[in-house]
């Protein structure tokens, strides 16, 4: 019996002592595994960074909400000719005038900028275009009006009849960051609404666009750069950050094949809005000058000129009585800023004066032998004057023996067709032209082998003469043509 009783009290001691062993384990792992789970919902945190990486994640759903139907698709036609050339005797004898005259259509994007229809696109987009149509998001129709076209930033304004349309709101351009993340809002490729995301890659790219896109201008660059996907199709369209706010107007891309190959190009909003407001107002461009001839700087250049820095916009000439002289900015002054807003290269500085029009004062900040001074600059026109530039209105004159009134046109129209000079016939009445099969739109460049650069050379070389004449010049649609007839 005692033998038994040892036995029970064994083992029920020993019972008591497996119990709390396992108690013990189970809340020591317990704890283990909470502070494991709590340690996996903290930021990591690296050795080098003191920021989390893991708060304000992107969510572009918002954006793209109030963005999409803000986005048009542009559809252009274009009359063209297989021939360009014509013989209005074979036109005579024959019956048909040899060329085969086609449509070449084209395509882009817009954005929508007013409840009243204003819609900003890219130049190349509608240029030349003899029809431009704009589809709304929700399908519908309309025929645009071109307002004004700005081919030095490459921007153009359009219209369309309609109210209440939704609109986008402007961001601002000059706060965005590199890493950003923003959306690209277009029709690459003919595929409406078309949202794709990226980052901001780089800003104030220059030297993307080769020439001056026959504009007789050059161009004012300063690009966004971002890795969102922008095909052809995008030109025109928005590139918006996570708010849904309209950052930039999407414009080129660089690649080998024509399609996007990691590397597109937006033109900033504060651009933008500038050239909108100046077409809206002024039906051109009040574009402002600096009067500076400049270098961007490399540490070759900074070496050569005794630099201490290779950031900014170094000055190696002055327009003679322009905005820069007449404020003290001297030949090797360094702008480092424009109204606080960072100029590190010849293109941020294009950018930040493009912002302003001409009168506006500017504090451009210089470095002058390793000193910053600030100094104030008003900003002048073209003519070195504070005055507004008005649009050139067309001039009518008429020729009463030719039955035709002509109309002048300015460089921008010109330049759609290659030509450095011409006259446009306005309105036909019956006469000469009429009577040699000219048509209405028809651009007078020669006569008798002498330019015509404006009506009253037409005045001078047609009116009161006799004998034979040659008229030559071209067609909207392209096709070049020659008429002779006798006065």
């Amino acid at each position: 019996m005692k033998s038994l009783v040892s036995t029970v009290i064994a083992a029920t001691f020993g019972g008591f002592i497996a119990l709390g062993s396992v108690y013990l384990i189970t809340e020591k792992t317990a704890k283990h595994n909470l502070t494991a789970q709590a340690a996996s919902n903290s930021p990591v945190k690296l050795t080098s960074y003191t920021g989390s990486l893991m708060s304000n994640n992107p969510d572009f759903v918002l954006a793209a909400e109030k963005s999409l139907n803000t986005v048009v698709h542009i559809k252009t036609t274009t009359a063209r000719n297989n021939n360009l050339s014509y013989n209005p005797f074979e036109q005579f004898f024959y019956g048909h005038s040899g060329g085969q005259p086609y449509v070449q259509e084209g395509s882009g994007s817009g954005v929508i900028l007013s409840e009243d229809g204003y819609v900003v696109t890219n130049n190349h987009v509608v240029n030349g275009a003899d029809e431009i149509d704009v589809m709304l998001n929700d399908k519908r129709n309309y025929k645009a009006e071109v307002i004004g076209t700005d081919p030095s930033t490459d921007l153009a304004l359009l219209k369309i009849k309609e109210k209440n349309l939704p609109f986008i709101g402007y961001g601002n351009s000059d706060n965005i960051k590199i890493g950003e993340w923003v959306l690209a809002v277009g029709n690459p490729f003919n595929l409406n609404s078309t949202v794709t995301a990226g980052i901001i890659s780089a800003k104030g790219r220059g030297n993307i666009i080769e020439g001056n896109r026959g504009s007789g201008q050059f161009p004012i660059e300063s690009f966004i750069q971002t890795d969102a996907a922008i095909n052809p199709g995008n030109s025109g369209g928005a590139l918006v950050n996570t708010d849904g706010e309209l950052v930039g107007i999407n414009t080129a891309i660089m690649s080998s094949n024509g399609a996007y190959q990691g590397y597109a190009f937006a033109i900033p909003v504060n651009i933008v809005k500038k050239v909108v407001s100046d077409l809206i107002e002024y039906g051109t461009v009040q574009r402002a000058y600096i009067g500076v001839s400049i270098n961007d700087i490399d540490s070759k250049f900074a070496e050569q000129k005794n630099l201490k820095q290779l950031k900014g916009a170094y000055i190696n000439g002055l327009t003679s009585n322009g905005a820069a002289e007449n404020a003290g900015i001297k030949i090797g002054d360094v702008i480092t800023s424009v109204e606080n807003n960072k100029v590190n290269s010849v293109s941020e500085l294009q950018e930040q004066i493009s912002k302003y029009r001409p009168g506006n004062k500017v504090n451009v900040t210089v470095m002058r032998e390793n000193k910053e001074i600030s100094i104030p600059v008003t900003l002048t026109n073209i003519k070195n004057s504070t005055e507004v530039i008005k649009k050139a209105e067309p001039v009518l004159t008429s020729v009463n023996s030719l039955g035709a009134t002509f109309e002048e046109v300015d460089k921008e129209y010109l330049a759609k067709f290659r030509l450095e000079n011409g006259v446009k016939i306005a309105k036909l009445t019956g006469g000469k032209l009429a009577g040699v099969g000219m048509k209405e739109g028809f651009i007078i460049t020669s006569i008798n082998k002498k330019k015509v650069y404006t009506t009253a050379d037409i005045q001078k070389m047609l009116e009161g003469k006799s004998g034979s004449v040659l008229v030559e010049g071209i067609y909207p649609n392209g096709m070049i043509a020659s008429y002779g007839f006798g006065l």
